[in-house]
C-alpha cells in the first residue's frame, strides 16, 4: 500500500477543484504534477474524508436507501421519503405523497384495490390527482373503525380514493371489532359482508398501514375489543411486533392467533399476503420492530416510508442477523 498523501497537499488539490472551479489540468500547473497525479489526489481526498459528497435528489427519495431494502428483503417497489426535517405531520404528508405516485403508477395494473385504514394512508388518499380511469373497484379490507374515536376509517378511504380516480367503490357494512367472537361470526355471516370480504380476497392491490400494538391507534384497536384479562395475557404472551389491516404478528411475521383474532372483521393475514402486490405505508422510528416483522413474514410486497424508518429497519436487521 502506498503512503497516504499529504492532507494539506490534498486540502488545496481539493479547494481548487471543488470550491474554486478550476480544471485538474490548471491544477496540476500550480501544483507542479501531472493530471492524471491531481486524479488521484481527489480520489484520496474523498477517501481521506477531506471530501464528502451528497447527492440530493429533487423527487425527495433516498435511493441507496431504497435499494438497500429491495435488495434486503425481495421487495418489488420501495419509495423512501428523504428527511427534511419539520413535524412529524409533515413528514407523514411527504411520505404519502409518494405513495400516492406508486398507487397511480400501478392502479392501471388493478382490477380491484383493497385498502385498510389510518393517517398514513389519508395522506396517499389525499396526495392522488383527479384522475380518471374505468374498470375498478374499491374496497375494504377491515371493517370500519367506529369504536375507535379520532380515526380515519376504510369507509372514508374507501369513498374518497374511489372519487378521486373515478372508480366503483364497496363498503364492508360492518364494524371492525367486536366483544366476542360469537358477534363477529354472526355479522361474518351476512350476505353482503360475506360479498365485501370475498371481494378483498380477489384484490390484485392492496395498500396497508402498518401498526405498532403497544401504541398509537393500534393500540387503541385492542382496547375497543373488551378483551379479558386472561385473553389479554394470551395476546401478550406470543410477543406481538405490528399489525396490518387490524391482523397482528410477531418478529417472524407469522400471525397472533386466539381471541384478538377473533374479535376482528378483516380478510386473515394469509389472505392479504396472497394479493400480488401488498404495499405498506409507514412513517417513524417507532414502526422499526413492526415492519421488519410485516417484511420478514412477507406480509408486505412493496414498501413506502421515511428516511429514518428505513435507516433503523436496516441497522435492527444487522443486530439480529
Amino acid at each position: 500500500m502506498p503512503a497516504p498523501r499529504d492532507p494539506n497537499l490534498l486540502l488545496a488539490a481539493a479547494r481548487a477543484y471543488y470550491l474554486e472551479g478550476k480544471s485538474q489540468a490548471e491544477i496540476a500547473v500550480s501544483l507542479e504534477t501531472s493530471r492524471s497525479n491531481v486524479s488521484r489526489m481527489l480520489t484520496e481526498a474523498q477517501r481521506q474524508g477531506i471530501v464528502e459528497i451528497k447527492i440530493h435528489d429533487p423527487s425527495g427519495r433516498v435511493r441507496e436507501l431504497e435499494l438497500a431494502l429491495r435488495k434486503k428483503f425481495g421487495l418489488k417497489d420501495v419509495l423512501v421519503a428523504a428527511s427534511r426535517g419539520g413535524s412529524a405531520n409533515r413528514l407523514a404528508a411527504q411520505v404519502g405523497v409518494l405513495g400516492a405516485q406508486l398507487l397511480t403508477e400501478l392502479l392501471p395494473q388493478a382490477d380491484t384495490i383493497a385498502m385498510s385504514w389510518g393517517h398514513s394512508l389519508q395522506h396517499v388518499v389525499y396526495g392522488i390527482e383527479t384522475i380518471d380511469t374505468t374498470n375498478t373497484e374499491v374496497v375494504q379490507l377491515v371493517g370500519g373503525m367506529a369504536a375507535i374515536s379520532n380515526e380515519i376509517s376504510g369507509h372514508e378511504l374507501v369513498r374518497e380514493l374511489a372519487s378521486r380516480v373515478g372508480a366503483a367503490y364497496r363498503f364492508m357494512h360492518a364494524p371492525a371489532t367486536f366483544s366476542s367472537k360469537q358477534a363477529r361470526d354472526t355479522m361474518a355471516g351476512e350476505p353482503s359482508v360475506v360479498e365485501s370480504l370475498a371481494a378483498a380476497r380477489a384484490a390484485d392491490l392492496a395498500f396497508v398501514g402498518i401498526g405498532s400494538p403497544a401504541h398509537g391507534s393500534s393500540a387503541a384497536l385492542l382496547a375497543s375489543m373488551d378483551l379479558s384479562p386472561e385473553e389479554e395475557k394470551e395476546f401478550w404472551a406470543a410477543v406481538p411486533t405490528g399489525d396490518v389491516a387490524a391482523r397482528y404478528f410477531n418478529s417472524s411475521g407469522q400471525a397472533i392467533h386466539g381471541a384478538v383474532e377473533d374479535h376482528v372483521l378483516a380478510i386473515s393475514l394469509a389472505d392479504l399476503i396472497a394479493i400480488p402486490n401488498v404495499v405498506g405505508v409507514a412513517t417513524g422510528r417507532a414502526k422499526a420492530n413492526a415492519l421488519l416483522g410485516a417484511m420478514r413474514g412477507q406480509i408486505i410486497d412493496s414498501l413506502v416510508c421515511d428516511e429514518s424508518l428505513a435507516r433503523a429497519v436496516l441497522t435492527n436487521s444487522e443486530a439480529d442477523s
